[in-house]
């Protein structure tokens, strides 16, 4: 079994910082892209940001040059550095990761459960 468990959400004031992380446990063999993707009342989850195995990362328009994605192989945790936060980025936070199971060798892809973001004005 694998599990994603996501932490760091929580009420922060605009203009404010957190950082968001990710940690992935369980039977891992090999962990590939990872992503953080957010979901707001009444809309569809969007795509935040993700990173490849190698690091190469991508980000929405929306977060370019405010949040930062990283991730930590030796921990198989990622991180989301979310800075100077605004009333549009509240949402509850999901990460997802492709990962191959140590048991079976088969690439499945994976979601957290969330954690809620809010940014009050």
């Amino acid at each position: 079994q694998v599990q994603l468990v996501e932490s760091g959400g929580g009420l922060v004031q605009a203009g404010g910082s957190l950082r968001l992380s990710c940690a992935a446990s369980g039977s891992i063999r090999t962990i590939g892209s990872m992503g953080w993707y957010r979901q707001a009342p009444g809309k569809q989850r969007e795509l935040v940001a993700t990173i490849t195995g190698g690091g190469i990362t991508n980000y929405a328009d929306s977060v370019k040059g405010r949040f930062t994605i990283s991730s930590d192989n030796g921990k198989n945790t990622m991180y989301l550095h979310m800075n100077n936060l605004e009333p549009e980025d509240t949402a509850v936070y999901y990460c997802n990761a492709d990962i191959m199971s140590r048991a079976t060798l088969i690439w499945l892809n994976y979601w957290g459960q969330g954690t809620q973001v809010t940014v009050s004005s």
